[in-house]
């Protein structure tokens, strides 16, 4: 898990942004930067892209937030 992982989409959700859509809150995956929406944005891309992918573990990519999340263990890390 990279601490220093660079955003690939840093203006907002990569899926979002490509079809025009909002979101609610961020998440940034720590495996490959990507960026998705959160589970409470319509379209949940962060848990869609774990699913994918099985990067586990996303941080928030919210201004002042530091929390980290993994989803195979379903706990804060």
């Amino acid at each position: 898990m990279n601490q220093d992982i660079i955003a690939k989409t840093p203006n907002g959700c990569e899926e979002c942004l490509k079809m025009g859509s909002g979101w609610v809150h961020l998440r940034l995956c720590l495996t490959c930067g990507h960026v998705g929406c959160c589970d409470s944005s319509p379209n949940k891309h962060a848990t869609k892209h774990f699913k994918a992918t099985r990067h586990p573990v996303i941080r928030s990519f919210e201004p002042g937030e530091d929390w980290r999340w993994c989803y195979i263990d379903d706990t804060m890390v």
